[in-house]
């Protein structure tokens, strides 16, 4: 039953109850009952499960065309429900109420279908959400953490490949000053071993910046 239909005394938004679901945390949704009618009309709230929520005001009379909110708080959970499957559902009923009446002078049988009231009702069904995420999960939270480390280790030794490529051309320019300087004829296999030494690290530098992830 759509919360939004026609000839209805009340709407409610939004139509679902979403919570962002935190361990050990309470997290609330937020119920706006607007009165669609030129009458009083009073609204009750109900759960199948009570003990797992605060509802405030559970019970009201709303004015003429007036609204107002509802806070449903969700306790909080010690673990992650089980697929994040929620099977809680919410009813609000709705009737007219004779003018001014206060909430503390609804009758007991205000929202009993058998006392012959002509009694609405809205269901709204209850949604679980991890946070800043719908569609998200504990695993994939955990991977998202992991690729994140992964990527800073391969930046970090990035870093470090350049400065040793860096070291390396430094000491192979004073590597070539010494040649010119002493004529040192060992200089030719140094020199040869320096430069493999250097293709290596450039060649290690090159496949690092080809794996890495884009930073902009």
């Amino acid at each position: 039953m759509s919360a939004g239909g026609g000839n209805r005394l009340i709407s409610v938004q939004p139509d679902e109850l979403k919570f962002q679901i935190e361990l050990e945390k309470q997290s609330f949704c937020d119920l706006k009952v607007a009165n669609n009618t030129e009458h009083h009309v009073a609204f009750k709230v109900k759960t199948t499960s009570p003990k797992k929520y605060f509802v405030r005001p559970n019970t009201g009379v709303v004015q003429p065309w007036d609204s107002c909110i509802i806070r449903v708080t969700l306790q909080a959970q010690r673990e992650y429900p089980a697929d994040m499957h929620c099977k809680d559902k919410f009813l609000l009923q709705s009737t007219i109420v004779p003018p001014n009446t206060d909430v503390d002078e609804l009758p007991s049988d205000a929202f009993n279908k058998e006392s012959g009231r002509t009694i609405e009702e809205c269901k709204l069904k209850v949604i679980y959400m991890f946070p800043n995420s719908a569609m998200g999960n504990p695993e994939d939270e955990k991977n998202s953490q992991n690729s994140t480390q992964a990527v800073q280790r391969l930046k970090d030794e990035r870093d470090i490949a350049i400065r040793q490529t860096h070291q390396l051309q430094q000491e192979l320019g004073m590597l070539k000053r010494r040649k010119y300087r002493k004529g040192d004829p060992g200089f030719s296999f140094t020199f040869a071993i320096f430069v493999g030494i250097i293709g290596i690290m450039a060649g290690f530098l090159l496949n690092l910046t080809l794996s890495s992830p884009g930073t902009e």
